[in-house]
């Protein structure tokens, strides 16, 4: 399960810079952790982004769990 939402994530130099962005859009990783952080739900983000699934969410809280895990990680430019 976690391989399948980690393919919701891309890194592309010419998409924001080359920061981990969710597939086919703009909306950077780390932005939507803020949101979690700051204390949004993962209803309130998709309430607020309506091109966002459920598991988009999740996808961007296996990549920062997989990255805490190691110091170096691949992903294929999209």
């Amino acid at each position: 399960m976690e391989s399948d939402l980690l393919k919701r994530i891309t890194i592309n130099p010419e998409i924001c810079h080359g920061k981990p962005t969710i597939k086919n859009t703009r909306h950077l990783v780390e932005g939507i952790l803020e949101y979690l952080a700051g204390g949004d739900s993962t209803e309130d983000i998709l309430n607020e982004f309506k091109e966002l699934e459920k598991e988009d969410i999740l996808a961007c809280l296996a990549f920062a769990a997989k990255s805490i895990h190691f110091k170096d990680m691949e992903f294929p430019a999209a």
